[in-house]
């Protein structure tokens, strides 16, 4: 019911844009969530954004990530600028009213 797309390899420094496509239209009540688990590390929120288009993110990604919504498509987008090694991580998209994607993965090299 969620499909993630968008992750690949990328040099630091580079731009990748990751999509979260939902097949409910209940998509367009729920918050929507992006989270990422780097190895051997817990999962982590790394941005959010609301019914209402109101963001937030964690520190490490503030002005480098830009969390997005078009409910109109019921898809949400996580456009990642200014890539660090210390993104590579799976990175999961959550609506809470509809479940988790797969994940994927985002590998940024040095």
């Amino acid at each position: 019911q969620l499909q993630a797309s968008g992750g690949g390899l990328v040099q630091a420094g580079g731009s990748l844009r990751l999509s979260c496509a939902a097949s409910r239209n209940i998509f367009r009540l729920s918050a929507v969530n992006w989270y990422r688990q780097a190895p051997g590390k817990q999962r982590e929120l790394v941005a959010s954004i609301s019914n209402a288009g109101v963001t937030n993110y964690v520190d490490s990604t503030k002005g480098r990530f830009t969390i997005s919504r078009d409910n109109a498509k019921t898809t949400a987008y996580l456009q990642m600028n200014s890539l660090k090694p210390e993104d590579t991580a799976v990175y999961y998209c959550n609506v809470p009213l509809i479940g988790w994607g797969q994940g994927t993965l985002v590998t940024v090299s040095s």
